[in-house]
């Protein structure tokens, strides 16, 4: 259960949404947000679920991540009993050589801001970079949605 995946921002908006093959609507808050352990309700689509995040190593790219779907009632029902700050994106999934990248458009008090992952099974894995990525910031804290959620990036 360890999530290794690198994180970067777009240099280019239009050509991911021509090349992404599904694109899912996401609600998220935080019952924890402490970089430590985060635990996160997230409504993703037709299907919901509750998220523990552990702390990323020195070089930010893996932690351990436990994932449980729930009822999307429940969620509903937990929502509101998060730390102020709800997150609200667009997934999109793009297809990049063996990998898919998953592209968050932030909306809400994150209007603006656009953020590309992918997932990876070594922090050595090699992976193709489309022309559209830009800047690397995986490790970076101010890019996480737990941190965005009390720091948004409308306010940077």
């Amino acid at each position: 259960m360890q999530e290794i995946e690198r994180k970067f921002l777009l240099k280019s908006t239009v050509n991911f949404k021509k090349e992404a093959r599904k694109n899912t609507r996401i609600v998220q808050g935080y019952l924890n947000s402490n970089p430590e352990r985060t635990v996160r309700v997230r409504i993703k689509g037709e299907k919901a679920f509750l998220t523990i995040k552990g702390i990323s190593n020195e070089s930010g790219l893996s932690r351990f991540e436990w994932e449980k779907e729930i009822p999307v009632s429940e969620a509903e029902t937990l929502l509101p009993l998060c730390e102020p700050g709800v997150i609200e994106k667009v997934r999109y999934e793009v297809p990049v050589g063996k990998h898919i990248f998953e592209v968050d458009e932030f909306f809400g008090s994150n209007d603006g801001l656009i953020l590309a992952e992918v997932e990876l099974s070594t922090e050595e894995e090699e992976f193709e970079k489309p022309v559209w990525l830009g800047e690397e910031v995986t490790g970076r804290k101010e890019f996480y949605n737990s941190y965005l959620s009390k720091h948004p990036f409308k306010n940077k």
